[in-house]
């Protein structure tokens, strides 16, 4: 990857983190992969920002940041 993968709005539901793209594209990723989103309520899901030009979220209230160009990497941690 090449750091040229951007957010523009971030959606979820009970299963999955959902990404829209600067481009168009939405990645999606199961909220069992992020332990500490999984654990937050929906009201501080809501509460994200977009940091470092579009490349990462934020959810200040629990202390997570994520790398969106991470949510596209398979890792045997996650899948087992």
């Amino acid at each position: 990857m090449n750091g040229l993968v951007k957010g523009k709005e971030v959606h979820f539901d009970d299963e999955y983190l959902h990404v829209k793209l600067e481009d168009g594209r939405i990645i999606s990723t199961p909220m069992e992969w992020y332990k500490p989103l999984k654990k937050a309520s929906i009201s501080q899901l809501k509460e994200y920002k977009l940091i470092c030009m579009n490349t990462g979220i934020e959810w200040e209230a629990i202390d997570y940041h994520l790398n969106i160009e991470s949510m596209l990497e398979v890792s045997l941690e996650k899948v087992a």
